[in-house]
């Protein structure tokens, strides 16, 4: 696995409720591939869709933050998501492209597949950056 601004900091809480985990990225490119294990079913035994956008939040803002060396940390201003497919409990695979980063904002966009590859979400945000230094305390 490669190496990115994330080792130097402790997991979030969040980040381990929802079973996450760098599968890979390029911090160059703005781009950070994430997997998470989690199984919060609604009743009819799909992840229910406040997790999967937890999920996608929990993917665009680490883009954000490796891309920047871990200088900029986010606040999420906006987040619109698309759900495509019910998602069964399992592995699902986030992945997030920094669009464009700005001084004080970025946009990033997101998405969810299952382990058979299928399109689960959907999501675009604009971010609020703010120095990491003052965030993490």
């Amino acid at each position: 696995m490669i190496a990115t601004a994330l080792d130097r900091i402790p997991m979030p809480p969040v980040a381990r409720l929802l079973g996450w985990r760098v599968a890979d990225a390029r911090p160059q490119d703005g781009w950070i591939r994430i997997v998470f294990e989690e199984d919060f079913c609604n009743p009819a035994g799909f992840i229910q869709g406040g997790m999967l956008s937890s999920m996608l939040d929990d993917t665009m803002g680490p883009a954000v933050f490796i891309m920047t060396e871990g200088r900029l940390f986010t606040t999420t201003i906006t987040m619109t998501v698309n759900f495509l497919a019910p998602a069964k409990p399992g592995p699902i695979t986030g992945e997030a492209t920094v669009t464009q980063l700005g001084k004080t904002i970025a946009f990033v966009e997101g998405r969810l597949t299952a382990a058979d590859g299928t399109l689960l979400a959907t999501a675009s945000s604009s971010i609020r950056l703010v120095e990491a230094a003052r965030a993490l305390r």
